[in-house]
């Protein structure tokens, strides 16, 4: 974090998303503040709230991915959530502090990742030695008092055998694993046919319920990735990992709001507009700071940054409810999307929708380049369609590349060796059913 300057973090979001520098440098300033508030005084830092962000603007023009981007570059836990779901239901819809359990969960799963990693070397290795067990089982001979002739010879061979599980040469071998998994009392749910219920209740009990050995035939390498999670699982401290994640989520957790207007009201007080400003009030206290129980126990809301997102067409942010206004003091206006930025999209990012095709038909030993008139009249087509039907901003670029690329991608695995170049006649000559089509609605995503 303290190479981030705004400047880097502007810099880093640049090499994948194109344009869109107001919304990139307020959450470049958001993400930077919440370093220079762990540097304040205890008293202090607990003062300074973050600086929620609504960004608005049009589908497909970068909202999401800024976020996500952001959270990635802070190695931040982060979920992405609509707020229309907490309206799909009845006047109240989903419980509004789920967000909160599923961020710690996501805190949790990314803790626990680390941890595993750092012990991942040790777990091998005693994994390998439980696996040998399995293929070798050690003779009784060995265990008790016999010479120790036997027992080198023993462990001679147990050594040969840990070469060729290296080598792999024993990965078309099966071998019977006891494994432990957390199990229903009377398998009660499983019985009556609901298992999704069951994986719910077993995700809520999670600690509480028995573990049940049970045997598995399995190959030996699926053999040793399971022994080597069981292992890995043992060697860490969940007690430790369950407290860094919820710091992690407290302190750094980033809370992605999509469809924010969709629960704006205009002002009735019947309809759906009770049950949209009964959500907006049921956000408030998680956005201004409340305690959420989980599982993992309690989560502080106060210091995780919200950033809401809405295209905002048929309402605007002053129709939500002004204490949540209040709470979302920075807005910024996201561009929509022509011709001219399809074409840096389709040429500049890292992950460029071009360098990914590309990339996916060199697996297939096939060649294509794109030629700048091509890329130019992709662009074109994409932003024409998006004029005569729904605009979905830059989204519409994955239609035209998939339909673009159809038959290559099809034909791909018999042009071994072969090499195609993309030229603005080729995307004519594929696309000229949408270029002529006046009823392009079967072309909207």
């Amino acid at each position: 974090m303290d190479d981030l300057t705004p400047r880097r973090i502007v810099d880093e979001l640049d090499r994948y998303i194109v344009g869109q520098h107001k919304a990139k440098k307020a959450v470049a300033i958001a993400l930077r503040n919440r370093w220079r508030r762990q540097r304040l005084t205890p008293d202090m830092r607990d003062e300074v709230l973050p600086k929620n962000i609504i960004m608005i603007g049009p589908t497909g023009v970068g909202k999401t991915e800024i976020a996500r981007r952001l959270a990635r570059l802070a190695s931040a836990p982060f979920l992405k959530i609509e707020a229309s779901k907490f309206t799909e239901v009845g006047y109240v819809g989903r419980d509004v502090e789920s967000m909160i359990r599923d961020l710690t969960e996501i805190s949790i799963n990314m803790v626990k990742t680390e941890h595993i990693q750092k012990v991942q070397e040790k777990a091998k290795t005693l994994a390998e030695d439980r696996l040998l067990d399995y293929l070798l089982p050690a003779p009784r001979s060995v265990k008790s008092t016999d010479t120790d002739e036997e027992k080198e010879n023993y462990k001679q061979t147990r050594e040969r055998l840990r070469k060729q599980l290296l080598d792999g040469k024993l990965d078309s071998r099966y071998v019977d694993i006891e494994v432990k998994e957390k199990s229903m009392p009377f398998g009660i749910v499983s019985n009556i046919g609901l298992e999704d219920l069951e994986i719910n209740l077993k995700e809520m009990l999670g600690n509480f319920l028995p573990e049940k050995a049970k045997r598995k035939k399995v190959r030996v390498p699926e053999a040793l990735t399971i022994l080597v999670q069981e292992e890995a699982n043992k060697l860490i401290d969940i007690d430790k990992v369950t407290k860094e994640a919820i710091e992690k989520v407290e302190q750094a957790g980033i809370v992605f709001i999509d469809e924010i207007d969709k629960i704006a009201s205009r002002g009735s007080s019947y309809g759906p507009d009770v049950s949209r400003e009964g959500v907006q009030r049921d956000l408030l206290p998680i956005v201004e700071g409340s305690t959420v129980t989980t599982k993992h126990g309690p989560v502080r809301t106060d210091h995780i940054l919200f950033i809401a997102a809405g295209a905002f067409h048929m309402t605007k942010p002053s129709d939500l409810i002004p204490e949540l206004q209040g709470r979302f003091p920075i807005r910024v206006e996201l561009e929509p999307l022509g011709k001219d930025e399809f074409i840096r999209i389709l040429k500049e990012p890292y992950n460029a929708l071009t360098k990914q095709y590309i990339a996916l038909m060199a697996t297939e030993e096939v060649g294509i380049e794109f030629t700048e008139d091509s890329i130019e009249e992709m662009a074109g087509i994409a932003a024409l369609v998006n004029e005569k039907t729904e605009n979905i901003g830059a989204r519409r670029l994955h239609t035209v590349l998939e339909k673009l690329l159809e038959d290559i991608s099809f034909e791909a695995p018999e042009r071994k060796n072969g090499r195609l170049v993309i030229d603005k006649r080729y995307v004519r000559e594929k696309l000229s059913d949408i270029v002529k089509d006046e009823d392009l609605s079967r072309y909207i995503l």
